[in-house]
């Protein structure tokens, strides 16, 4: 006679199995748990409802079990007991869940909660120096599941601070290490995936290793953007350089794209530091009269400090372009120097006389800026929607038909959130990590960061026209964030050198595919005959 509680655990097990069957997951058998991980796996529902969702909240798929760590063993654990099984079991790393496509999601698997590594009372962040050296030759060791938003007030206690961020810090530093972390700051000092210098791995076949460039090397660039398929990250080594006091943060206003474009192509070429240039550059595209005001949105969760940013006369068919820079600096002292500095750079540029809108903040509300608008979004309720979000790295030569076709054409008027255009230096990413991007040296970023309230199919299916037009057009885009479906996709994202180089790893740390299966990159459970052409299996 089965408990009340397993008897519940049963039922909700079924449920799973007739959810994955109905959005295309085979079940192959009835997962069980590591006895000696009992009291760290859980099957409450609560647990796996969370489980089942994620920020894009346009999926849902239940999982067996939801695994909370105490320690890195407990996942190689978990993960060697599946690969020793008969019965292969998905396995899921869960960050803080901002998966659009269910990536991070566990069809009658097991998902693995890492924040439950690093919470508020078990803090895993330390601060070296190499010889006693204060912001050069500086790092962190910090968790997989820790937030950067802890890892960036963890080290400016020390005076110090990672070199590159995401626009949104409320990211576990193993979720963006799997797929690149890219912001304004990318141009210069690269992605965030290029400012590792080490990292602990539990790969698929449940072994703990370290790796870097000089230690299980090939596994260190695998991992490093390869979407959780060769491993889970539990620790990583981050490059510190000293934290900066204040910003210096500016805005300005274009109604040519042409111009706006040029300019951060000027502003992103100012790579070393003796050619002074900004720290950070973004672009936004804003559609409609109330152009570059920050507040003209009001499912805007980009918040900024220009309540009062000058106006332009302007239609409700106009396309305003505005360009976002960021000055570090260290304290009032530098003021005088900053302002210097700003006036040869903003000299430079094309913005419209008059919509440029300056204001000095502190660094870490610089960098927390995002949170604030998401403060705001949740007391209105408008947080929790769908997200069709669609990020996409465009080859510099085919930004401007690209903008010509999708935002003058596809999309026409939008006003469901952030439209972001910036431009960033391909020689600032290092080729042997799994990150995809343009040929070209100079690609932008763009994403359309939109919410929901209503349709969200609508914006999937422009989503699906954006690419299909640009497959006509031969536009050689790269999707960051990567959604696909068929294998026939992933080849042509990765390309042929880089889908054997994918296979090879695959099957060398991950040869039964139970890995983040949430991307559908391969299937699941994984055929021996994929890797009939790969040199590691024969």
């Amino acid at each position: 006679m089965y408990s009340p509680t397993t008897f519940f655990t049963i039922t909700l097990i079924v449920a799973a199995n007739l959810i994955a069957a109905t959005v295309g997951f085979p079940v192959p058998c009835l997962p069980s748990f590591p006895d000696d991980l009992s009291e760290q796996i859980t099957s409450n529902s609560t647990a796996l409802y969370h489980a089942s969702i994620d920020f894009g909240n346009m999926t849902q798929v239940y999982p067996a079990g939801v695994l909370r760590p105490a320690s890195d063993v407990d996942i190689a654990k978990l993960i060697s007991y599946y690969y020793q099984s008969s019965c292969p079991v998905r396995v899921s790393a869960r960050g803080h869940g901002h998966s659009i496509h269910g990536q991070a999601q566990a069809a009658n698997g097991v998902v693995v909660e890492m924040r439950s590594l690093h919470d508020s009372k078990n803090s895993s962040i330390f601060v070296s120096c190499r010889d006693g050296s204060h912001g050069s030759d500086c790092y962190v060791d910090v968790g997989g599941g820790q937030l950067w938003i802890e890892v960036l007030l963890a080290t400016t206690k020390h005076g110090l601070a990672p070199r590159t961020w995401t626009d949104y810090l409320y990211l576990t530093v193993g979720g963006t290490l799997s797929n690149a972390g890219v912001s304004g700051q990318a141009f210069r000092r690269g992605p965030q995936i290029s400012n590792v210098l080490e990292m602990d791995v539990v790969n698929g076949k449940g072994e703990i290793l370290t790796c870097s460039p000089n230690q299980n090397s090939d596994l260190f660039y695998g991992v490093l953007g390869g979407l959780g398929q060769f491993g889970i990250i539990t620790r990583a080594r981050i490059t510190l350089e000293k934290a900066p006091e204040m910003v210096r943060w500016l805005r300005m206003g274009y109604t040519n794209f042409t111009e706006f474009s040029k300019d951060q192509e000027y502003l992103i070429s100012l790579t070393r530091e003796e050619d002074g240039g900004f720290d950070y550059v973004e672009g936004a595209i804003v559609m409609g009269a109330n152009g570059c005001n920050s507040n003209s949105n009001g499912n805007n969760w980009r918040l900024s400090p220009f309540k009062d940013f000058p106006q332009f006369e302007a239609t409700e068919d106009t396309i305003f372009y505005c360009l976002e820079a960021g000055k570090y600096y260290m304290n009032s002292t530098d003021q005088n120097l900053v302002d210097e500095e700003v006036k040869r750079l903003t000299s430079e540029l094309h913005y419209i006389p008059g919509m440029l809108g300056s204001k000095d903040v502190t660094y870490i509300d610089f960098l927390d800026r995002v949170h604030q608008g998401e403060l705001k979004l949740r007391s209105q309720g408008l947080w929790i929607v769908p997200h069709p979000w669609l990020c996409l790295f465009v080859p510099s030569s085919r930004i401007l038909e690209f903008h010509d076709v999708v935002f003058k054409g596809i999309l026409s008027r939008n006003t469901s959130g952030p439209l972001l255009s910036y431009p960033l230096n391909r020689n600032k990413w290092d080729q042997r990590m799994s990150a995809v991007v343009p040929t070209e040296e100079v690609f932008y970023s763009v994403c359309l960061l939109r919410s929901a309230v209503d349709d969200w199919e609508f914006y999937e299916e422009q989503n699906r026209q954006i690419l299909r037009a640009c497959d006509e057009r031969k536009i050689e885009v790269k999707m960051y964030l990567p959604h696909y479906t068929e294998e026939r996709e992933w080849k042509r994202h990765y390309g042929e050198e880089r889908w054997a180089i994918l296979l090879e790893r695959k099957a060398k740390y991950d040869p039964r595919g139970i890995l983040a299966t949430g991307q559908k990159i391969f299937p699941f459970p994984l055929p021996s005959s994929i890797f009939q052409n790969s040199t590691v299996l024969n």
